[in-house]
C-alpha cells in the first residue's frame, strides 16, 4: 500500500474543503501550509496578487510530516492571478530536494492551472504525474466531487504501478 500525502494552502477555505474531501474519499493524511503574516483585507487581496505577479515566496510554517516519508504528496493550492499561489510557491521552492512523486491540484476563479503546474515542474525539476483543476465555482456548488474521486484514484493507481518495480530495486547496488 502507497503512502500519500495531501498538502494544502488555503486563503479562503476553499482549497481545504477540496482537499478535507479528498482525504475523506481516500484516507489519506492532509498537512497544512500556514503563512507567518496573515493575509486581510484589501491588503492581504493586493498582496496575493504582487506574490503572484512577482513570483515571490512567502513566509510560511509547515503543519505536517516530512514528505520523503511518503510516496506521493498531492499538492492543493489556489491559483491567483493566474499564478502559483506564494505559499505553495514557498512550499515547494524550500522542500523541492525532498519531495516525493507529485500531484498537483489547483483551484481557480478563472484560469492559470497550467502556469502553476509548470512552476511546480521547474521547482522541483520534473513534471507532476497528474494533475487536475477545479473552478471555485465546481466546490462551491460541490459538482467537483465525483472528479475529485477519480483524481484520487488516478493518483493511488499511478502510485501503486511505480511501486511494482522501482529502478533501484533492479540495481545491483540494491543487493
Amino acid at each position: 500500500m502507497n503512502k500519500i500525502l495531501v498538502v494544502v494552502y488555503s486563503y479562503t477555505g476553499t482549497s481545504r474543503k477540496v482537499a478535507d474531501l479528498l482525504c475523506s474519499q481516500q484516507g489519506w493524511p492532509m498537512a497544512e501550509i500556514v503563512e507567518t503574516r496573515p493575509r486581510a483585507g484589501a491588503s492581504g487581496s493586493l498582496r496575493c496578487l504582487l506574490d503572484s505577479v512577482f513570483r515571490r515566496h512567502s513566509p510560511i510554517r509547515y503543519n505536517g510530516p516530512r514528505t520523503k516519508k511518503f510516496d506521493a504528496v498531492v499538492l492543493v493550492s489556489p491559483i491567483w492571478g493566474q499564478r502559483l499561489a506564494g505559499p505553495m510557491r514557498s512550499f515547494v521552492g524550500t522542500r523541492r530536494n525532498h519531495m516525493p512523486d507529485v500531484a498537483v491540484i489547483s483551484v481557480m476563479g478563472g484560469r492559470g492551472a497550467p502556469n502553476a503546474v509548470s512552476e511546480i515542474s521547474r521547482l522541483i525539476g520534473r513534471a507532476p504525474i497528474l494533475d487536475v483543476a477545479f473552478a471555485a465555482s465546481e466546490v462551491d456548488n460541490g459538482s467537483f466531487a465525483t472528479r475529485l474521486e477519480a483524481f484520487g484514484t488516478a493518483v493511488r493507481s499511478a502510485e501503486a504501478a511505480q511501486s511494482t518495480v522501482r529502478p533501484v530495486d533492479l540495481s545491483p547496488q540494491a543487493a
